[in-house]
């Protein structure tokens, strides 16, 4: 049985216990986060009432959110950067005030050569240029590291194919808004909030989501799932990388993976179950004839982790 830490409305942290069924739960919300509590119980093997309280008490503890994550095309947001951030003093105020920032979508407190490692994505590489050029004028930062990407390899926030629709006006826009926010809204109480008929709101939904404008699933903790210790790295290959890049996205703990302009041609993430299971997929790495340099840093606190972004301007 899992445990996961639930920090209450007074500032208390509770612990609540999650069982075999619960982590089930949570691996089909992962897997399409709107599935019906009738779908979802036949699937865990509960009743209808049952299925729904767990359901909701793992999203009210905060272990689970459940949200549509919009196709970063309807976005516009057709540039990435990885930032290895080095501090003058404390490093936690620099990450919150780069946490602040819509173009941020993760941030996190690290150990190894730098004290901050945050991801980019913003409309265009002029929006990406200046947003860097922001973060090197804060307050406390030292040094600024950007790996520019160019590819994602293995991302579980982003959808791999090309919408096949586009939005038809602003009401798919707001529908959208309210999903990222909650992406298992009734369509009748989602239809109250957007000023259309029931029917109405839920053609237009699952036109949106059948189209592969967005997607609805659960980020979950990975220490919710026992895969509570998150490493991030870099690799410098020899020749071309997309051969490297393919072999490293088949590793099981590897669950994110980039080709990037820089200091290094890689660049990822090891979710894993401990630190021997980390340091074995670091292993597998160095094995690999065409890597020549490795380097790792472990991600000791996440400050920020929000891919649901909302409507954005260039």
């Amino acid at each position: 049985m899992e445990r996961v830490e639930q920090v209450g409305q007074a500032g208390t942290v509770e612990q609540v216990a999650l069982d075999d069924t619960d982590l089930a739960i949570v691996r089909e919300l992962q897997t399409d986060g709107r599935l019906t509590y009738e779908t979802l119980a036949q699937r865990v093997g509960l009743s209808r009432p049952a299925t729904r309280m767990r359901a909701q008490r793992l999203q009210e503890s905060g272990a689970v959110r459940v949200v549509a994550i919009v196709h970063p095309a309807v976005r516009s947001l057709s540039a990435s950067a990885h930032l290895a951030i080095d501090t003058r003093g404390a490093a936690a105020p620099v990450a919150r005030e780069i946490a602040a920032l819509p173009q941020a979508p993760f941030v996190t407190l690290t150990s190894g050569r730098r004290a901050i490692m945050t991801e980019l994505r913003t409309a265009g590489f002029g929006e990406l240029e200046r947003t860097i050029e922001h973060i090197r004028a804060l307050p406390g930062v030292r040094t600024v590291d950007p790996l520019i990407a160019t590819r994602h390899v293995k991302d579980p926030y982003l959808l791999a194919e090309e919408p096949t629709v586009a939005l038809q006006d602003a009401m798919d826009e707001r529908i959208l808004a309210e999903l990222e926010e909650d992406g298992r809204l009734p369509f009748a109480e989602l239809a109250g909030r957007v000023g259309l008929s029931p029917g109405a709101t839920r053609s237009r939904t699952l036109r949106l989501l059948d189209g592969g404008v967005a997607k609805v699933v659960a980020l979950v903790r990975p220490e919710v799932l026992g895969m509570g210790y998150l490493c991030g790295f870099s690799l410098r290959v020899a020749g071309e990388a997309a051969a490297v890049a393919e072999r490293v996205a088949g590793f099981a703990r590897v669950t994110f993976l980039s080709t990037c302009l820089g200091r290094a041609e890689l660049v990822g993430t090891i979710t894993a179950e401990s630190f021997g299971a980390v340091r074995a997929t670091l292993e597998e790495m160095r094995a690999l004839p065409a890597v020549r340099e490795v380097e790792s840093w472990l991600h000791l606190e996440l400050i920020k982790e929000r891919y649901d972004l909302g409507p954005r301007t260039a």
